[in-house]
């Protein structure tokens, strides 16, 4: 993450308000709450995930055993589980 100087993008009367604080320091400010969004919402990664995740519960349902399914996606035997696990249980609700 790079940072921004606070003299490009704050007004001098809140630079000299926040200098009051912090001087010469890296100061995080976090986005407003509902600017936020869920981990891998912006790259595409939770919904390459999801698809995964709906691929391996298919052919598990389909006949794979979970050794398959564990060479097949280079996943251990605990995560083909879990996986399997949570969509059985997403879809009978």
């Amino acid at each position: 993450m790079s940072y921004v100087n606070g003299r490009d993008v704050l007004p001098p009367r809140l630079l000299e308000e926040l200098q009051g604080y912090i001087q010469g320091e890296l100061l995080y400010i976090p986005k407003k709450t509902e600017q936020r969004v869920r981990w891998g919402e912006n790259s595409g990664s939770r919904q390459e995930i999801a698809s995964r995740n709906e691929e391996i519960y298919g052919c598990h349902r389909d006949g794979c055993s979970v050794t398959e399914l564990q060479k097949k996606y280079h996943l251990s035997e605990e995560s083909i589980r879990k996986i399997i696990s949570k969509m059985r249980l997403a879809l009978n609700r």
